[in-house]
């Protein structure tokens, strides 16, 4: 870090300590991060990512939205829970009616530093929202509860950068059995350059299964720096999508632990930038136990001068005989000073894995789109529609309905195809 930004960072957590409600967690997460600080771009797992925003980042959490938000309509039926700048609106919630899955604003029930191990140099944005969040969702679904609820939450951010940051921050915790889609969505209330810190913990136990959807829609001078860890339990089940197009800087850290057997992740995850953004993701995945199941999807475009990034690295332990894992890491460049960047990893510490991974970064095809051209597809519609086809491997792996209309509704709107919305 630099000196102004180390400086910065220290008297934000000073004042965090003196200021804020101090929980073991949040002392714990004040004294590391005073210790190791922010990472800069010499860190490897970091190269790709814009961190020269933080140069003029005020860290203190923001106080309070500003005036009236419009608010977007739920994406499906079922409970819907709104924060503002990570603090819980009960005001504009919706809790479903019968549900079974319990919702607990984090600012009543604080989480304790127990339920965290230590954090890996790549999850110190974690450490930064452990050391300001007030508030927070934290979803507890009792075991064996076999109907499939479907939760929204959906955070605003609507403080400048200036004036403060947003912390939104999720505990969700599966009981042993247990069924959950959850759709988790970040918008920006205005056309500020907010700052927003999120972080997420998930646990599923024994046989628990997890859709989880990551809609990350903020405005175009938004900073995102966002922290998902899980842990799986033997059996368990977990399927995440995340579709990222907003914010002028993106970086997504993505940490899953299989720690029992026959365990399975399925991750599918889309990256569109255009103009200047950049959009990064970093997914870490270890195989701790037997006959765990990994298959990872990335799709990226970049377009004007985006930098569109993703690193996917997966460790196999010692003891994870019968690990299958797959890669299929794909970029796009759709503009003359585009960058993609895709990097599969695989560590492997023992002999009896199947494992497999693909990386390639290119220009739209040159023969499909002379092929649509001599159709009478005027250039613009032709170079959509390859664009569609080359999300298909992620949007196919969309099984809610609802949750694949929001998504394509948002991608066309990014994409500028009207056609596609007039078939919704």
């Amino acid at each position: 870090m630099t000196a102004a930004l180390t400086s910065q960072l220290a008297e934000d957590l000073a004042h965090a300590a003196q200021s804020l409600p101090q929980t073991p967690l949040r002392r714990a997460a004040i004294a590391r991060l005073s210790a190791q600080g922010l990472p800069n771009a010499r860190d490897e797992n970091w190269k790709y990512a814009n961190l020269r925003p933080l140069e003029r980042q005020k860290f203190a959490p923001a106080q309070a939205e500003r005036g009236a938000v419009v608010l977007l309509p739920p994406v499906a039926s079922g409970a819907r829970y709104v924060f503002f700048d990570g603090r819980f609106a009960p005001s504009v919630s919706s809790p479903g009616r019968d549900a079974a899955v319990r919702f607990t604003p984090l600012a009543l029930a604080p989480p304790s530093a127990a339920a965290h191990t230590a954090r890996r140099p790549d999850e110190r944005f974690a450490l930064l929202n452990e050391a300001f969040a007030t508030d927070g969702a934290a979803l507890q679904a009792p075991a064996q509860h076999h109907a499939n609820e479907t939760i929204e939450l959906l955070f605003y951010a609507t403080a400048p950068g200036e004036s403060g940051a947003s912390y939104p921050r999720i505990e969700l915790a599966l009981e042993a059995g247990a069924r959950l889609t959850l759709i988790e969505r970040h918008v920006s209330a205005w056309a500020d350059d907010s700052f927003v810190n999120s972080a997420v913990s998930v646990t599923l136990g024994r046989g628990a299964q997890l859709e989880h959807y990551r809609l990350q829609e903020l405005g175009a001078r938004a900073v995102l720096f966002d922290t998902l860890e899980a842990e799986l339990d033997a059996d368990a089940c977990y399927r995440l999508i995340g579709i990222s197009t907003g914010a002028r800087a993106a970086r997504t850290t993505l940490d899953v632990r299989l720690a029992g057997e026959r365990a399975s992740l399925g991750m599918a995850i889309a990256g569109l930038g255009d103009g200047q953004q950049v959009q990064d993701a970093f997914a870490r995945v270890e195989h701790l136990a037997p006959n765990a199941r990994t298959e990872q999807t990335f799709r990226g475009i970049a377009a004007g001068r985006a930098r569109v990034a993703f690193n996917g690295k997966v460790v196999v332990a010692r003891h994870a005989a019968g690990t299958d894992s797959r890669q299929s890491l794909r970029g796009l460049l759709a503009g003359p000073e585009a960058e993609i960047d895709v990097r599969p990893q695989l560590e492997i510490y023992t002999d009896d894995v199947r494992c497999s991974h693909g990386a390639t970064a290119g220009k739209l095809d040159d023969n499909m789109l002379f092929y649509l051209l001599s159709r009478g597809i005027d250039p613009d519609t032709a170079q959509r529609l390859l664009k569609w086809a080359f999300l298909g491997d992620v949007l196919a792996q969309i099984a809610l309905p609802e949750a694949r209309r929001a998504v394509e509704k948002r991608l066309a709107d990014v994409l500028q195809d009207a056609t596609i919305k007039e078939l919704m």
